[in-house]
């Protein structure tokens, strides 16, 4: 029989790792959890989501739908969240005194409106299950063996791995689990290149666009509920809601978009033009009948004062001088001439894009380790036996809304359920 516990490392203390150390020490009481966190800090991006609330999952229950805000990794988490779903997040959480609401847009927060309820839950099992949590241990190489192990039955091997720190004595375990979460350089994964895994480029995701136009921006705090956003010459396009901002444009459909066109906007070095249409249920047509029926109803009134619906009023008044229209022209007095440019400023405005912005405190990133090299079953290597990757560490990412969280949870949950096996 084995002789002493076996021994789980668990490397990154944010969403992912935390919930695999955590579930690993529940699962199974003869492992002996640790959890290393290169930072002074944990869960750090779980404290600063949705504004200091924790936006923990997306109540979409559909996992084929659920998928489809993964720009990478759908294949493969379709199959991981048929293993643990959003409804067992939920469930998870409100076991264990988090109780979540639903937000109109489908986010999910817990009701306390505070990411605290979810960091003194995680804290809380993490006590209460024995975990050993070590700040401050930047891991800078793995090295990786096959021991010699007594079984009930007779002999066998097990891995071995060794970690080297920045700063202290090397640390040994069984189990390995990486959730060290995403790094913006290809430099940022050197570490791992040893263990033989494939690293696929990493690249910005979910940033927002600069645009320098000071007349938008003088806009800022602008926002529709509604609008399309298209990169000019390819067929990548996003609608949501949009918001102008003193740098340029944010809002879920610029987020979403920039998730989507990752790899591509990188190649255009983030200069780039975009379409905004800020009517995209209508087409041309439709709204060219549109007007014509507002103009004849209400010919004596200012056009500046006949906002399509949906339309802040500065906006609407930014977006008539932008299409050359006078200030204090009446409806009856729009030339057909007039009304095509304005017709055509709503729905194909353009902006020129000059650079990027970083969405809040909220890095995500498109890149990491091989989706190839991992079993979604388990989060195991297929290379080396023993070692686990899970959350943003891998080539992995999704749209803004609580989608990443929830592949924190479901990937950090298969490796725990696995190991405590």
């Amino acid at each position: 029989m084995m002789i002493g516990k076996k021994t789980v490392v668990v490397i990154g203390g944010g969403a992912s790792g935390f919930f695999c150390a955590v579930n690993c020490a529940r699962l199974n009481p003869e492992l002996k959890v640790t959890l290393l966190e290169r930072s002074s800090k944990l869960l750090a991006k779980v404290r600063v989501s949705g504004g200091g609330r924790c936006n923990v999952t997306h109540s979409c229950f559909d996992n084929r739908e659920l998928v489809k805000n993964y720009p990478r990794g759908q294949k493969e988490l379709l199959s991981a969240f048929n293993r643990f779903s959003v409804a067992e997040t939920i469930k998870w959480f409100e076991d264990r005194g988090v109780k979540l609401k639903t937000e109109d847009d489908g986010r999910m927060f817990p009701i306390s409106d505070s990411s605290e309820s979810v960091i003194s839950c995680l804290m809380e099992e993490a006590r209460k299950y024995g975990v050993d949590i070590r700040l401050n241990c930047d891991v800078i190489q793995i090295s990786h063996s096959i021991a010699e192990a007594d079984r009930a039955g007779g002999n066998g091997t097990e891995s071995v791995f060794k970690l080297s720190l920045v700063h202290g004595e090397p640390v040994s375990c069984d189990v390995l689990v990486i959730a060290t979460g995403g790094r913006p350089k290809e430099s940022g994964y050197d570490w791992l290149l040893s263990s033989g895994h494939g690293i696929e480029k990493p690249v910005p995701s979910l940033f927002t666009f600069n645009i320098p136009d000071k007349v938008l921006i003088g806009l800022m705090g602008v926002s529709v509920q509604h609008a399309r956003v298209r990169i000019k010459g390819h067929k990548l396009e996003s609608e949501g809601p949009l918001l102008i901002t003193h740098w340029g444009m944010s809002g879920p459909a610029v987020l979403k978009l920039s998730a989507w066109g990752a790899r591509l906007l990188n190649d255009l070095n983030y200069h780039f033009t975009i379409q905004v249409s800020w009517l995209p249920n209508f087409t041309e047509e439709k709204l060219r009948i549109d007007f014509e029926g507002k103009r004849r109803l209400n010919g004596a009134k200012l056009l500046s004062n006949i906002l399509p619906e949906g339309i802040p009023r500065n906006l609407w008044e930014y977006l008539i001088s932008k299409a050359g229209i006078a200030d204090g022209l009446r409806s009856a007095d729009l030339t057909n001439k007039q009304m095509n440019m304005l017709i055509n400023v709503l729905l194909n405005d353009e902006y020129v894009v000059s650079g990027k912005t970083t969405f809040k405190e909220e890095f995500v990133t498109c890149g990491g380790v091989k989706l190839g090299d991992i079993d979604f079953k388990t989060m195991q290597s297929k290379k080396i036996p023993g070692l686990y990757f899970t959350g943003e560490v891998l080539d992995i990412d999704g749209v803004t809304g609580g989608f990443n969280f929830q592949n924190a949870w479901t990937t950090g949950w298969l490796a725990a359920m696995d190991i405590g096996r």
